[in-house]
């Protein structure tokens, strides 16, 4: 990070774009379906974004957007997201998740004001689709305003973001609302 105060001016700026997340986000009639079940332990670790639907917060990224969680002590998670501004500077936002429904694991909320383990000021994080050797995951929101295609590495091999289109669409999304993010032009961090 190249300047700490900046940082804190993001991270306080993703909380307030994340308030219309946490709070007036309307889920659709129907609710998207989460996976069955997920090993937090094997969730855990690095992951790269390879598209999502832009976010005030994430607008000013520009590639080589990453998350990496962390399972802490007490059962929640540490969340770290990055990504690389135009003028090639680096810029993180901490946060903590926990899980929502602990019959799956795969419904968590995710707050960016980690003091503050509030309910209603976390987002939904909802693990719809999952490789089976978690090599990808996508993440998802009841309202559909929300989403993220994650890998584990920088590129999805070709036959596998067509069946993760399709089974978007399926849960209701619009894929053409999806960016692809620059991750080639970018070193990865770990």
């Amino acid at each position: 990070m190249k300047n700490p105060s900046l940082n804190s001016f993001l991270v306080s700026m993703m909380f307030l774009s994340l308030s219309p997340f946490a709070l007036g986000a309307e889920p659709l009639e129907t609710e998207m379906k989460v996976v069955p079940k997920v090993d937090l332990t094997r969730y855990m670790g690095a992951w790269y974004s390879i598209a999502s639907i832009p976010q005030v917060f994430d607008r000013k990224c520009v590639g080589g957007t990453t998350a990496t969680y962390t399972l802490n002590e007490d059962g929640t998670v540490a969340v770290l997201n990055a990504c690389y501004l135009s003028d090639g500077g680096l810029t993180q936002a901490k946060g903590v998740a926990w899980v929502a429904d602990p019959k799956t694991n795969a419904k968590l909320k995710v707050t960016f004001i980690p003091f503050l383990r509030l309910n209603f000021l976390a987002g939904d994080y909802w693990i719809i689709d999952l490789g089976p050797d978690y090599e990808y995951a996508v993440v998802g929101h009841p309202s559909r305003k929300y989403g993220w295609i994650l890998s584990r590495t920088p590129e999805l091999p070709e036959d596998v973001l067509p069946g993760i289109i399709q089974r978007l669409e399926a849960q209701g999304y619009d894929f053409s609302q999806f960016q692809m993010v620059n991750q080639k032009d970018y070193p990865p961090r770990r």
